[in-house]
């Protein structure tokens, strides 16, 4: 089998998570600038055997898209051109911030750590892909 990989897509970073090789465990692979994603995308992919890419699609409350959606479908389609064979799923992505900053509370993370946005995206990253494999 391969890896899945899940995107925190943001405008401005966007968190990364990978299961292993049996698509079991979801864990918290690294935060990149997002200017950088898809040359880091590249790099892990020519390294990694990844099967599907789980993007965090957000929405508001009444069920309407958020406004990074733009930016998100724009991204989409760039890595459905570079990875034409790669399935790309979307996953909600609701309360999954609040969630990982809860997650660093109950881990006793540190106040300082808790600040680090970076953090908060890869694991947001990873919540979202725990809850497609949960959801699968």
């Amino acid at each position: 089998m391969a890896r899945l990989i899940a995107i925190d897509f943001g405008t401005k970073r966007t968190g990364i998570a990978v299961t292993d090789e049996l698509q079991l465990i979801a864990s918290g692979l690294t935060t990149v600038d997002t200017k950088t994603l898809m040359s880091f995308l590249k790099q892990y992919m020519s390294e990694e055997k990844v099967e599907a890419m789980v993007i965090g699609e957000p929405k508001r409350m009444n069920n309407e898209p958020s406004q990074v959606e733009a930016a998100i479908s724009s991204f989409r389609e760039s890595v459905q051109m570079e990875f034409p064979n790669l399935e790309i799923i979307r996953q909600d992505e609701r309360f999954t911030s609040k969630m990982a900053f809860q997650t660093m509370i109950d881990s006793g993370i540190g106040k300082k750590k808790r600040r680090n946005k970076a953090l908060v995206d890869q694991i947001s990253a990873t919540i979202i892909l725990q809850d497609y494999l949960y959801n699968k």
